[in-house]
């Protein structure tokens, strides 16, 4: 129990540390990522509004692959980004702020920055 306080305070604080440094505007939203042990979320928000402009998750049913194939959930994390992108360029949001929200850069956080580039997002 105390490894599992340890680690969510160690999150928290670099959390905290990347907040300072990342602030969306509307030219410019941040490009927020959560990270859950079966899905991920992404969105868009202007910090100076207060608003989300644009969300992708892993659990909608329209980024489900539609294969009978299992897909791994690095795998799943690069087709959020891609089209949380998608949606982004419908919107005309080509450049954002990336938070990665704590999270280490790398394994389905970095997937999912990985697609959301060949997305066609710039950060």
């Amino acid at each position: 129990m105390k490894e599992q306080l340890q680690k969510a305070e160690r999150r928290e604080r670099r959390r905290r540390r990347s907040k300072r440094h990342a602030f969306g505007t509307e030219a410019r939203p941040r490009l927020v990522v959560y990270r859950s042990l079966s899905h991920i979320y992404g969105q868009l928000v202007d910090d100076v509004s207060g608003k989300t402009l644009v969300t992708a998750s892993s659990s909608e049913k329209a980024i489900a692959p539609k294969s009978k194939k299992p897909v791994t959930k690095t795998e799943l994390s690069s087709m959020v980004g891609k089209e949380l992108a998608t949606r982004a360029k419908k919107k005309k949001i080509s450049k954002v702020v990336f938070d990665r929200n704590g999270f280490l850069y790398h394994g389905r956080v970095k997937a999912f920055a990985d697609g959301a580039r060949e997305g066609g997002l710039k950060f």
